[in-house]
């Protein structure tokens, strides 16, 4: 997976919003005002920070060494993933696509619904 398809799918997803708080090489991917995916632009191998269900965390952690808990966020409930070739594209998708329900499912009712809205649209 290329950093090019991490950017293009973050982006596709509804209501998100790309920001740079931490710099011009660190990209934020946040729905509502919360973050779902961080990446160092400039990082060799690749690698993203996504939010995770405690459990699947765990167990990816146990599985594939590209997975390592959170770098500089709660460990617990952050993965950070190594895009060095050894996970399935289709498996990062996932984690992507999951992290970004997590955040949407932990929005206030009236944003959730909103941000649900827009993407039947």
């Amino acid at each position: 997976m290329t950093r090019d398809q991490v950017l293009d799918l973050c982006s596709s997803l509804p209501n998100t919003v790309e920001d740079y708080p931490f710099g011009d090489d660190v990209a934020v991917f946040k729905v509502g005002g919360k973050m779902f995916a961080l990446t160092a632009l400039d990082a060799r191998p690749l690698t993203v920070s996504l939010k995770c269900e405690p459990s699947l965390a765990e167990a990816l952690r146990a599985e594939h060494s590209a997975v390592q808990p959170g770098y500089h966020l709660n460990k617990r409930h952050w993965i950070t993933v190594t895009l060095d070739s050894s996970l399935p594209d289709e498996l990062v998708f996932g984690l992507l696509e999951d992290s970004y329900e997590l955040v949407v499912d932990g929005l206030p009712k009236r944003e959730r619904d909103g941000v649900r809205l827009s993407a039947n649209r």
